[in-house]
């Protein structure tokens, strides 16, 4: 990820050492791709939100005065976003959860894998949480359908602090700015409404993403040389 600070860029990466650059070099070779439909390159990530209340009514808008709103907020808890997209597809997923278990990640794989029927394999991209994994399909599907769903993916982890490397970490960003931004939002079934409106224009608009980072511009950055 860049960051800014007193005009300067800087690189916020963890070491660089031989497995960094080997999950690095495969999640890019994916992302070098091309569009395919039998194969096709989903990224995911995950977000909690905090859900908020008002505590007095908002002054609405007039002309020359803009929408006033109090400092003072309630605290309803929290929640937590799932975002799957296909960049250069531009299809979205949102899925707003409760929570971020391992039941929650298998219900978010199902509704990706059943997205592409006719997919070969489906390359997926995201990091190693620990719920991220086969058996959090097992635990919640059982064997066979968990297993299955499992193996329809071909998983790319990204390397450790390397979110800035996974695509779907630009989309959630977007959702959260374009959706939530300063807005209250306190209840799960609000948040889930509000995100679904922000899929579906995303999806209508096929809004893709032009990711320009490969591994030649790696290797020339972090100074390696790939065997």
């Amino acid at each position: 990820m860049i960051s800014s600070r007193g005009g300067k860029k800087m690189w916020c990466v963890g070491a660089i050492g031989a497995d960094y650059i080997a999950r690095m070099e495969e999640v890019l070779a994916t992302y070098e791709q091309p569009l395919r439909a039998d194969e096709p390159v989903v990224c995911l990530d995950e977000r909690p939100v905090q859900l908020t209340a008002e505590t007095r009514p908002p002054i609405p808008a007039r002309p020359g005065k803009p929408a006033r709103y109090d400092y003072e907020y309630q605290r309803h808890g929290t929640a937590n976003l799932f975002c799957a997209v296909e960049p250069k597809a531009g299809w979205h997923l949102v899925r707003a959860t409760p929570n971020r278990t391992g039941a929650a990640f298998a219900k978010v794989i199902r509704a990706v894998v059943d997205h592409y029927p006719r997919a070969n394999t489906i390359h997926l991209v995201m990091d190693n949480l620990n719920t991220h994994t086969r058996t959090s399909l097992t635990s919640t599907y059982g064997e066979e359908l968990g297993g299955h769903l499992w193996d329809r993916l071909s998983v790319h982890y990204t390397p450790k602090h390397a979110s800035w490397l996974n695509q779907a970490e630009i989309a959630i960003g977007l959702l959260v700015r374009e959706c939530i931004g300063r807005r209250r939002l306190p209840t799960l079934s609000v948040l889930r409404r509000e995100t679904a409106a922000w899929k579906r224009r995303a999806n209508r608009q096929r809004r893709t993403i032009q990711w320009r980072f490969t591994r030649r511009k790696a290797r020339k950055l972090f100074s390696y040389r790939r065997r």
